[in-house]
């Protein structure tokens, strides 16, 4: 299958006669640039774009796309052309290719980051959403996926490109995660975290030693306060959880469950910070 990585944002550019300018930059899996091409900001519509990618050869079956505001001019052109359009942060070769180019996207020398992107405050989760208890586990990377993969969980997100072996994770390193007793609200708020796609879950400190929470990076830029806490028990708890992210390479995991025996679960992630 072929999958091309693609992305059309203003740089911080301008031609002789001072129009912002704009850049399709394609590329596939490997990093390698399948196509360039710039324009002013009052040729950036849909039209250009479209006749530029139709121009190409062996068009794709799926573009992915991590920056918001590419999203809807690529999800027409995809209507139109029949490609699927994937929305991910998991867009590792376009994204290094973006930032080797970062000097190229500047005449003033200052910084710039053209893979970053503005995020909104974090939005609490929903109060209907709410489980009855939560904490964290952990699980030895060589018994991870086995635990739940044959299990018949309502919802099961474990993508083979995070399972530990894959990622060159030693079979007793703990992998850190959060647990969530859902009760009556369990397949409601696992259908949630399914709905807005998590990417990450980690500890933000409010004050030091004594309060925090827990953030979930989901979507492309969404946030959520998923837990919070004022306690310096589960201070201490937060931070050994973000530290064994560190030794298993970002990888975690949220795991819903109707209750505490054990016996079933609702829902599992496997998920990877940057």
């Amino acid at each position: 299958m072929k999958i091309w990585q693609v992305d059309f944002y203003k740089r911080p550019l301008k031609d002789e006669n001072g129009n912002l300018i704009w850049e399709l930059l394609i590329c596939d899996e490997q990093e390698n640039i399948i196509y360039e091409a710039k324009c002013k900001q009052s040729e950036a519509t849909l039209t250009w774009l479209e006749n530029n990618i139709k121009s190409l050869e062996k068009l794709p079956e799926i573009i992915q796309v991590f920056r918001p505001q590419s999203v809807s001019l690529l999800t027409e052109i995809g209507k139109k052309l029949g490609i699927q359009i994937e929305t991910t942060r998991e867009t590792k070769a376009l994204k290094n290719v973006l930032k080797k180019r970062a000097s190229q996207y500047t005449i003033t020398g200052e910084k710039y980051d053209p893979t970053k992107l503005e995020k909104p405050a974090p939005l609490p989760l929903p109060e209907q959403l709410w489980g009855e208890d939560w904490g964290f586990a952990s699980i030895n990377a060589g018994d991870l996926v086995d635990m739940f993969i044959n299990r018949p969980i309502p919802i099961r997100n474990l993508p083979e490109k995070l399972h530990p072996i894959n990622l060159g994770i030693s079979s007793n390193i703990p992998i850190p995660g959060v647990v969530i007793t859902g009760g009556r609200k369990s397949l409601q708020l696992a259908q949630w975290l399914e709905e807005v796609k998590p990417y990450s879950l980690n500890y933000l400190v409010t004050e030091i030693g004594i309060s925090g929470g827990l953030i979930l990076e989901a979507g492309l830029i969404e946030r959520y306060v998923l837990l919070t806490f004022e306690d310096q028990e589960f201070s201490q708890a937060a931070q050994q959880y973000q530290q064994r992210q560190q030794d298993s390479k970002g990888l975690h995991f949220i795991l819903v469950q109707p209750d505490n025996t054990g016996l079933t679960y609702t829902g599992i992630w496997l998920l990877k910070s940057e």
